[in-house]
């Protein structure tokens, strides 16, 4: 089962500002949905794991994808993407989504802001999610594909429930690189502060300590 602090962590660390590609980062993330519930099934290139998080993504140009964070003591930046531009409802609460390629994120890829750069697999395969995002209610989601040398990935996810997390992101002038620095600094903080339970009436003293570490200055004399 999905515990609430890994949906926090999971959300913070799948909906950056940016989300690295192949080609750099994108900044046209519009919709993001985080699932509750329990992965069945998730097996990468014949190894099978258990998951910490199962989210949606879309983009402004387009393309939607099924993102998992898998549960992998030796690599805890381990996620996969069954990503694709094609999706169809066939019926209310069916959506299905064409995959044409994986994208496989560890810690040994290469890092853009902190994040690594995800390995593109072109692939071949679908999603299908029965629910619906607009009562925000998932039941399943099952997916399935197999990349240009063969390999296979395959996920199986059953709701708890839960509603699922949806939000519409509004896009506006494109942060420069010092400004997005210091969003993901900022985030970062308090993801610590809320790991640290730092109480709400302590949080602004140790968000101030805390991003003064990150650059070696006081946070007021930052820009």
């Amino acid at each position: 089962m999905i515990s609430r602090f890994a949906q926090l962590i999971a959300a913070a660390v799948l909906c950056w500002p940016a989300l690295a590609v192949a080609a750099g980062p994108v900044y046209d993330v519009d919709l993001y949905a985080l699932m509750s519930g329990t992965c069945r099934n998730v097996t990468v290139a014949g190894r099978s794991y258990t998951c910490k998080a199962v989210a949606y993504f879309h983009t402004l140009r387009g393309r939607s994808e099924f993102t998992v964070v898998l549960d992998d003591p030796a690599d805890k930046s381990h996620i996969i993407s069954f990503s694709g531009e094609s999706t169809e409802r066939t019926q209310d609460n069916l959506f299905e989504l064409a995959v044409d390629r994986m994208l496989l994120k560890s810690s040994d890829r290469p890092r853009v802001d902190g994040l690594p750069v995800p390995l593109v697999e072109m692939s071949t395969g679908s999603c299908r999610q029965v629910g619906s995002f607009i009562t925000r209610q998932v039941s399943t989601i099952t997916c399935a594909a197999t990349d240009q040398n063969g390999k296979k990935y395959e996920l199986s996810f059953e709701s708890d429930g839960s509603p699922m997390t949806l939000r519409r992101l509004r896009q506006s002038t494109l942060p420069s690189e010092r400004q997005r620095a210091r969003q993901i600094a900022q985030l970062e903080c308090r993801l610590k502060a809320r790991a640290a339970q730092v109480l709400p009436r302590d949080t602004t003293a140790f968000m101030i300590r805390c991003l003064g570490e990150g650059d070696g200055k006081p946070a007021d004399e930052q820009r």
